[in-house]
């Protein structure tokens, strides 16, 4: 079992939903998040002030997948994060050694589905 993190652009989620729909993953979780990396943030002027943005708005996707759905996982991400400029995000790949499914109590592979 692999746990899928992927930072990418906000405006990107519905096109990386659809990418993963059409590799057959539906179970995810999204959160807002901040986080700066070679984009390096910018400098905007609010009522005559100067003001450093080095913190920029991201989505913080999670997704627990098995093993035979890692590779395609992957690639239906980075298919619809990808715009080929700077800041389109990172994906880690994560081993996730437990999963236990609250309502049955099922754990392993059948527990992320």
């Amino acid at each position: 079992m692999k746990l899928i993190i992927a930072y990418i652009q906000p405006e990107r989620l519905p096109m990386v939903k659809l990418e993963l729909a059409k590799a057959e993953v539906s179970r995810m979780s999204v959160t807002n998040a901040l986080g700066a990396g070679a984009q390096a943030g910018f400098t905007e002027t609010y009522r005559g002030a100067e003001h450093e943005v080095n913190l920029l708005k991201k989505v913080r996707l999670e997704v627990a997948v098995n093993e035979h759905f890692e590779q395609r996982t992957i690639d239906a991400i980075i298919a619809g994060a990808r715009t080929g400029a700077i800041g389109d995000g990172k994906i880690f790949v994560l081993d996730l050694p437990r999963c236990i499914r609250i309502r049955t109590g099922e754990e392993g592979s059948a527990a992320v589905g």
